[in-house]
């Protein structure tokens, strides 16, 4: 039986396209995004769900080119230092590229908003639900991106404190990632970290449960 309330298949072909071939990119064109473009990316952002409707994403755009450049020596920091946590796998991670931040188009930081503790609707027991609340939005944006032709990429290699003093954000607000987002060559045939092999994504029946929990081993991955 067909849903009225369904999109066209067409329609519903081309959504799951753009989740299926979304991807953290880490190579970018130097060129801008149209500013109509960039527009529609960020209200697709907008228009996640969050719970109590609280809507606590902040995009911070990085227009300044001291700034992005401060902001690349926090992640190859960072980057330094994950690759000595690494241990016997320092190298390999040393030789993966794992930002574009110097060479996107548009580069923004994405933050948890100040005065948070002041929402409780959906939060009392699950106080992380505003992380949750964000990471849709910048899924959001990541599909969109994909739709327009566009790659993005989520860094998460930088310390929260550093980043926040160096953008002048309130003590209770808090960085979550940092993304490039930015025309592309070409998108990768499959996540990068499994092209470069450092690791297989998992099957959904590894992640899929009935009823009760069921064992598995969990490790790293690729975004």
């Amino acid at each position: 039986m067909t849903n009225p309330l369904a999109f066209s298949e067409s329609e519903r072909a081309a959504v799951y396209r753009a989740i299926a071939e979304r991807r953290d990119m880490r190579h970018f064109k130097r060129e801008a995004i149209a500013d109509d473009v960039l527009l529609r990316l960020l209200h697709a952002a907008h228009c996640a769900p969050s719970v109590g409707l609280m809507q606590p994403w902040r995009f911070i755009r990085i227009t300044d080119a001291t700034l992005r450049a401060a902001i690349h020596a926090l992640a190859e920091s960072e980057r330094r230092a994950t690759a000595n946590a690494l241990g016997e796998r320092e190298d390999e991670f040393l030789n993966l590229k794992v930002e574009g931040i110097r060479d996107c188009g548009e580069l923004f930081v994405v933050a948890l908003m100040d005065r948070r503790e002041q929402h409780i609707f959906g939060r009392r027991t699950l106080p992380q639900m505003d992380l949750a609340s964000a990471a849709c939005a910048i899924q959001n944006l990541w599909l969109a991106a994909r739709a327009e032709g566009l790659g993005m990429g989520w860094v998460s290699l930088f310390e929260p404190t550093a980043l926040a003093q160096l953008l002048r954000m309130p003590e209770d607000s808090e960085p979550i990632a940092i993304i490039c987002l930015g025309h592309v060559d070409a998108f990768y045939s499959a996540p990068m970290l499994q092209l470069e092999r450092w690791r297989e994504p998992d099957a959904l029946a590894h992640c899929l449960m009935e009823n009760y929990w069921t064992a598995t081993t969990d490790v790293d991955g690729d975004k």
